[in-house]
């Protein structure tokens, strides 16, 4: 059946408030797309619309080809009309019936015969590893259980897509990382398309095949995790996804693929110089942002040898937090604040003199 899903200019309103301006998104079938940001950015919303569950300003939806809600043309299905399963933060699960009937509900719903009732439940428990739990009744679950049970009851009736509203946030951490490989492993051997709210940079870019980046009710971003991370077209994206050393400055030169950049320091002295990677978006002379990721920087407790390609510089301590595996180390740069992350054996006090060495590839340039 086909999932596909395409949204359209997706406008919606609450009162003055614009929840969502000119959403345009197209979903393959099959695809894992998650919606990220913060919280206000629009990505529930968007979500909602899909669903049915909020009726769009403006704009068009389409799932499988068929138009589910168009503003322009009055066309609007309820949620129960658009052939899509839905996975809630809360899970929703029934206490008061076992696991197989909530799971079978739905195809009771729809007058399912009761073999293809029976066959259909049992197979979806058994592709969420809960066929030995059918008769329990949903309060005898665990937390990770019952999600489970919620998957199996939006995947039973093989809709066309299955919408995650933050399923995860109600695990702990040990469990929610258990229950995203066995989101992802699920979502592949069934090849359903998913589309994934989340507020979680980590869950989004282990899940995803693509992401899609929101705040402000406007898309920032589209692309696959590694793209997002490398190439964040702006300084949100950037400083949003993962760790970010942000440093404003002007840029002086451009040479082929690199550039130059200048960075004023608050200690009064000379400006810091930076090669980086060129940005067809920035001009010669105009402000820009360096965006430099801890994970790219090298420390050394002395001072290195010039060699005219890396960037150098010079810096102290501030303080190293240990976070097991690596130290997390912030440095004043001519009275900038950077982060680095070091090896955890590594002994340095706070005020220590370093210097920072980065590659202009790992520098990026961002016009805001």
């Amino acid at each position: 059946m086909n999932g596909m899903v395409e949204i359209s200019h997706l406008y919606k309103h609450f009162g003055a408030e614009t929840a969502v301006s000119d959403v345009n998104l197209s979903v393959a079938k099959g695809e894992f797309v998650t919606l990220l940001g913060p919280s206000g950015c629009g990505k529930t919303t968007t979500l909602r619309c899909i669903a049915g569950l909020e009726r769009p300003d403006g704009g068009e939806i389409r799932i499988g080809g068929d138009v589910v809600a168009s503003a322009e043309d009055s066309v609007y299905l309820n949620p129960e009309d658009r052939n899509i399963g839905m996975v809630f933060q809360s899970y929703a699960v029934w206490p008061h019936m076992t696991v197989f009937d909530n799971v079978a509900y739905g195809l009771r719903v729809r007058r399912v015969g009761s073999a293809a009732i029976r066959d259909k439940t049992m197979r979806a428990l058994d592709l969420v590893g809960l066929a030995d739990f059918a008769e329990r009744y949903a309060t005898k679950l665990s937390g990770g259980q019952r999600q489970r049970v919620a998957l199996a009851r939006a995947i039973v009736y093989e809709p066309r897509v299955v919408l995650f509203d933050e399923p995860l946030s109600n695990l702990d951490a040990k469990l929610r990382e258990q229950m995203r490989d066995e989101l992802v492993r699920l979502q592949k051997e069934v090849g359903i398309t998913s589309i994934y709210v989340t507020h979680d940079q980590g869950e989004a870019l282990v899940m995803s095949d693509r992401v899609v980046v929101m705040d402000k009710a406007v898309i920032q971003q589209i692309g696959d995790p590694q793209t997002i991370y490398s190439e964040p077209a702006n300084t949100f994206v950037a400083g949003f996804i993962g760790v970010a050393n942000l440093l404003e400055g002007r840029l002086t030169a451009t040479n082929g693929t690199v550039c130059d950049v200048e960075i004023a320091c608050t200690d009064g002295g000379e400006p810091l110089r930076l090669r980086a990677r060129t940005n067809a978006a920035v001009l010669e002379g105009g402000r820009v942002f360096v965006n430099i990721r801890p994970e790219d920087l090298m420390l050394d407790v002395n001072e290195p040898a010039a060699n005219g390609t890396k960037n150098v510089l010079p810096g102290a301590v501030i303080d190293t937090v240990y976070l097991g595996n690596f130290l997390d180390c912030r440095v004043d740069v001519r009275g900038h604040e950077i982060g680095i992350q070091i090896d955890h054996f590594e002994q340095l006090g706070e005020g220590q003199r370093v210097w920072l060495t980065v590659e202009p590839a790992h520098v990026q340039c961002l016009a805001d």
